[in-house]
């Protein structure tokens, strides 16, 4: 993959209020991470989302900060407005080139699975990501996951069958399911299938209502009885 660039700017927490950055384009941004000064930033909004497009949350990102530095950050956290869910906020962080660091790679699906082409199966996806450990430099952007290894209804991809990197080592658990083909639904058995009611408490209703009438009557008929 290309190398990824974005310009930043500082930005002064007691003169620059939030909510004006957004309106004329620009992002609210926090840089911090390995051996770096927590600085306050501003990114150009439309620039960090091709790059956010391009890269997700997985891929370095050359951030030039304005001061004739240039940090290799990961885009650690994105805030979101609770509406239009357009980035609100970005947090930066910088890593080390030389240490190697943890980070959630996402899972691309690939290919067609010949049990849900040919027997109708459904695929379930219990994962979208899972956690790697590499160098910086050696970070995937994604791990490919071949959808055409599900062959059967009873077939399923645990995290043991993904392939990584040479350099990449995958921490999630290898026994953590990945996908898996379910069976269709049978949906003529279903309907087929007599629906069985509980009316045991309406036939109970059914059978107290007359006795609670005769009662009623009873009391009605003594009273009658009374007055003559």
């Amino acid at each position: 993959m290309e190398k990824m660039q974005l310009k930043a700017s500082g930005r002064d927490l007691k003169t620059s209020k939030p909510e004006k950055l957004r309106r004329t384009g620009q992002l609210p941004a926090v840089l911090y991470g390995h051996k770096v000064k927590n600085s306050a930033l501003t990114i150009d909004a439309r620039e960090f989302d091709k790059i956010l497009k391009k890269a997700g949350e997985s891929t370095i990102i050359d951030l030039e900060t304005g001061d004739g530095k240039t940090h290799p950050v990961l885009i650690h956290e994105v805030q979101y407005h609770y509406l239009n869910s357009r980035p609100i906020h970005v947090d930066f962080y910088e890593v080390s080139m030389s240490e190697k660091l943890k980070a959630k790679v996402v899972l691309d699906f690939t290919g067609e699975a010949p049990a849900v082409k040919t027997l109708g199966g459904v695929l379930v996806k219990v994962l979208s990501e899972v956690e790697v450990e590499c160098l910086p430099a050696d970070l995937p952007h994604s791990l490919p996951v071949n959808l055409e290894n599900l062959k059967t209804l009873q077939d399923a991809l645990y995290v043991k069958d993904l392939a990584a990197p040479p350099k990449v080592k995958i921490i999630t658990p290898a026994e953590e399911l990945v996908i898996k083909v379910q069976p269709p639904r049978d949906v003529e058995a279903e309907l087929a299938t007599p629906v069985v009611e509980d009316v045991s408490k309406v036939e109970g209703a059914a059978e107290t209502k007359p006795a609670e009438e005769t009662t009623a009557q009873g009391a009605a008929e003594t009273k009658e009885s009374k007055k003559e």
